[in-house]
């Protein structure tokens, strides 16, 4: 966990300005306590996307949006095929034999 001025100073490619901002628009969701904010690795990665996506892809504040939530789809998406690949493992051989044929037959059907 780390305090906006950790952030700021680990990213270093923001300005306290344009951090609450994001905050604000809620781009970055960091937990607020007592003390302020307090981020997670994730939302330091977030913010560390964010400002990639903004200087090395001039991604500009109206398209970011969209930008993040096509991210946040595409992260759910993968998080929950994780939890079909992770049920599918569990269950025994046959059942696993079975699901497999069924992926292949629906491959070659162009499902």
């Amino acid at each position: 966990m780390m305090a906006l001025e950790q952030v700021l100073a680990t990213v270093g490619r923001i300005d306290r300005r344009d951090l609450i901002l994001w905050i604000e628009r809620r781009w970055v969701r960091p937990h607020h306590e007592a003390g302020g904010y307090v981020f997670t690795d994730l939302d330091v990665a977030r913010v560390t996307l964010i400002c990639e996506m903004r200087d090395d892809m001039a991604i500009d504040d109206e398209a970011m949006p969209v930008v993040l939530g096509l991210l946040d789809q595409l992260y759910g998406t993968r998080r929950r095929l994780r939890h079909l690949v992770d049920a599918v493992a569990a269950q025994p051989e046959e059942v696993r034999r079975s699901v497999a044929a069924e992926l292949r037959r629906r491959a070659l059907d162009g499902d």
